[in-house]
């Protein structure tokens, strides 16, 4: 994509177990650490080397992590019941884990449905998703050099001098990804991982069919979301493919700066592109109709991301675009966000390819 800037060097708080409205700034914490040593391997959801630069990857390393004799570091209440008079709920499963919300499950047409669309994102076909709960915002610096601080994710990435503090982690690999759901789902005896491809445009477009969560028009993108704008342009002079409308912020923003979607999920349209967890196909031809990740076929040494980024139009950040890069890439443009299931099971669907790799790893150690 000509416009991509990632090939240009640019490419919580509140009480948990409620569905009160929270600031992503709110941080208070109200679970206790556990005691003993336990010695996690990056293997429930993390898949693979851990990347230590985009150009080399690193052997698959063993993180220790303190927690409690019933696996879990944190004491954190359940979810809240689902409340069939809400359409949907936000909630955390303790006070400094991310904001969720709460999804309905329900059906939608996959794919762009107008004539503004690419190969890559049809055929169109009827997908069903099973309720689950997906990261209000993206995952910020605060939260992933918490992580980094407990032990379970092994580096601090660049933020280019934006700023850290709320605003999206970036600098991370599909990789570095998956040590943090491990990490998360250590830390709170549940299953996170990242959304599947079909999860996160369910949850993008939030019962809508049109381009975007607001509508078809992007002369309205600046008050929704964080792209190439007049302010981008000054930074970014010999990038012609600014929109006439000012953001405000001529990189990465605070999460939480633009207006939600209608289910309340913020940045789901820029900001930064966000990893899911399915290999790439170049189209949806056999993709699954039950809402799960594609984890064979294609090129799992690609992963999707989806929903654009600060440096890109907003033809790159409907709801039904998507992209990829190789799981041990990184750059200033890519982050991610967290889904929470709702069953307590193993991971679903198995990413086979993946943890082959993970168990040849650890043969060689």
């Amino acid at each position: 994509m000509a416009e991509d800037p990632r090939n240009q060097s640019g490419r919580d708080g509140g009480i948990q177990g409620t569905t009160q409205r929270l600031s992503p700034s709110d941080r208070r914490w109200t679970c206790g650490a556990g005691t003993g040593a336990a010695l996690l391997l990056l293997g429930a959801a993390a898949i693979g080397p851990v990347a230590a630069d985009s150009k080399a990857a690193g052997k698959l390393q063993a993180v220790k992590l303190q927690k409690k004799s019933d696996d879990r570091m944190f004491d954190c209440a359940p979810p809240p019941a689902a409340d069939p008079a809400l359409e949907t709920q936000v909630w955390r499963d303790c006070a400094d884990s991310p904001q969720m919300v709460r999804l309905p499950g329900g059906r939608f047409l996959m794919g762009e449905q107008s004539d503004t669309g690419t190969l890559y994102e049809r055929p169109l076909r009827e997908v069903e998703i099973a309720e689950f709960s997906i990261g209000r915002f993206e995952i910020t610096f605060d939260q992933w050099d918490e992580c980094v601080g407990a032990g379970g994710c092994l580096r601090k990435p660049d933020d280019h001098g934006w700023g850290r503090g709320l605003r999206p982690v970036i600098d991370v690999t599909w990789l570095d990804a998956q040590q943090y759901v491990t990490w998360l789902s250590r830390k709170t005896g549940q299953v996170y991982r990242l959304p599947t491809e079909a999860e996160w445009e369910y949850a993008a477009r939030a019962g809508t069919n049109t381009r975007y969560s607001w509508g078809d028009g992007a002369e309205w993108t600046c008050g929704h979301a964080n792209m190439l704008d007049l302010t981008g342009r000054e930074e970014h002079p010999n990038w012609h493919w600014h929109v006439y409308c000012d953001d405000g912020h001529a990189y990465t923003a605070p999460v939480g700066t633009y207006k939600p979607n209608p289910w309340d999920i913020h940045d789901m349209n820029g900001n930064v592109w966000e990893w899911v967890q399915d290999c790439w196909h170049n189209d949806y031809t056999d993709a699954p109709t039950d809402g799960s990740a594609r984890v064979s076929g294609g090129d799992c040494g690609k992963r999707v991301n989806r929903g654009g980024g600060w440096g890109n139009h907003p033809r790159s950040m409907r709801s039904a675009s998507r992209d990829a890069d190789a799981a041990d890439g990184r750059s200033d443009a890519l982050g991610f966000r967290v889904v929470r299931e709702h069953a307590r099971a193993t991971l679903t669907p198995i990413d086979t390819q993946a943890r082959a790799q993970q168990t040849q790893e650890q043969g060689q150690n």
